[in-house]
């Protein structure tokens, strides 16, 4: 058994002080009042040294793997050795869970080549994160199948997925110009020219045929979203930019929308009663790379509730911080946005993310090595110290 004191323990009402954790095997046993608690059986002692002791971060949205697996965009790396270089980043990011999100988009780009996202590429990613959860693993994998709706191709395997039980989370996105993130056609010309030197007449041309492209009716979109339901997987919508395209995404239960482009579509989401995600690095920028919502505002109006790390792992331990100092916001309520929230919005939360007797022992020991920059010195995955470090002199 393992006994964690001397820490702050973050829970879903607030951070609970003078408390200890005891855990057995790999789930937690007892939270009880310090020095109360029954020491026999007891094989290791964490001293969290004052710091604070959390659930472990859930990340329902981040495409990280993309970048470890490509580094260069022709350059593919190995995938087993990348998911599992990935897993050691995350541990000491906090993340716990990790839901890979694979984009399933064309593979023939007149503007973009990025062999990482070839259906083929993906098929064996899928795999992977597959197999690498059912052996061993540092981390809880899961697979965030992000389907663009112009991509009518992938279709049969995505339901091939979803049967399998290789799926934990669908959403469904249109990248097309002149709407949801790139509904200012001129942050989307320079987005696009930040990738390539070209002239703004071969940039009119690209947006022309994008906008052209068939797009997957309703009830296909409906379909493969039934599939999923019935199969009990979360269901997302993306760049969510109208009142109406959210009445319309509630038809067929979408209950997350990720990324909404203003406030007042943040704000109708969470009324609709769905789970509304922005990125974390929007926080640690101070906005949207692409002028779209602030994450912060909208945290600060109660209109998001949960932060994902997008791109940046890092990015959801300092929002918590940030959110915290900068914005004046309650620790224990930033805390939430990035694990019981996730949770419930995934459906995992009868085992994940919180700290609460019979949960998981997914849990991470925060402490700080500066006055404002927090460290993760301790991780556990399913009551298993899987990284320690210390930063005491």
């Amino acid at each position: 058994m393992i006994l964690i004191t001397n820490g702050q323990i973050v829970t879903e009402n607030g951070i609970l002080v003078d408390h200890d954790i005891y855990i057995e095997r790999d789930l937690i046993k007892a939270i009880v009042k310090k020095g109360e608690g029954n020491l026999n059986g007891v094989t290791e002692v964490i001293d969290a040294h004052n710091g604070i002791v959390s659930p472990g971060f859930i990340d329902i949205h981040a495409d990280y793997i993309e970048h470890m697996a490509a580094p260069r965009p022709t350059s593919l790396i190995d995938f087993n050795i990348s998911i599992r270089e990935t897993e050691k980043i995350l541990i000491n990011n906090g993340i716990t869970t990790m839901f890979h999100s694979l984009s399933l988009c064309k593979d023939e780009d007149q503007f973009l080549n990025k062999p990482i996202r070839y259906s083929e590429n993906v098929k064996k990613f899928v795999d992977i994160i597959d197999n690498t959860h059912k052996n061993k693993h540092l981390i809880r994998h899961r697979f965030h199948a992000r389907l663009e709706i112009d991509n009518f191709e992938v279709i049969g395997s995505l339901k091939d997925y979803i049967k399998e039980n290789k799926v934990h989370l669908i959403s469904f996105m249109d990248h097309s110009p002149g709407q949801g993130q790139y509904r200012d056609l001129e942050i989307y010309k320079k987005t696009l020219k930040g990738y390539k030197d070209v002239t703004d007449n071969y940039l009119d041309e690209i947006i022309e045929q994008s906008k052209a492209k068939d797009k997957m009716t309703i009830d296909m979109i409906k379909e493969i979203a039934e599939l999923g339901l019935e199969k009990n997987i979360a269901i997302a919508s993306h760049d969510d930019d109208t009142i109406e395209k959210l009445a319309l995404v509630k038809e067929f239960g979408t209950n997350i929308s990720e990324f909404p482009i203003t406030i007042e579509v943040a704000k109708n989401a969470y009324e609709l009663g769905m789970y509304v995600l922005a990125g974390a690095p929007n926080v640690l920028m101070g906005g949207s790379h692409s002028g779209n919502l602030s994450a912060a505002e909208a945290i600060i109006n109660n209109t998001v509730n949960i932060l994902c790390s997008d791109y940046y792992p890092a990015s959801l331990l300092h929002a918590i911080f940030i959110l915290n100092k900068e914005y004046d916001q309650d620790l224990g309520q930033m805390f939430n946005l990035v694990t019981i929230n996730p949770a419930k919005a995934v459906k995992m939360d009868n085992l994940i993310g919180s700290i609460k007797e019979n949960k998981k022992a997914d849990i991470i020991i925060i402490e700080k090595i500066e006055e404002d920059f927090p460290v993760i010195t301790t991780t556990l995955v399913d009551g298993k110290v899987i990284s320690k470090i210390n930063y005491r002199s």
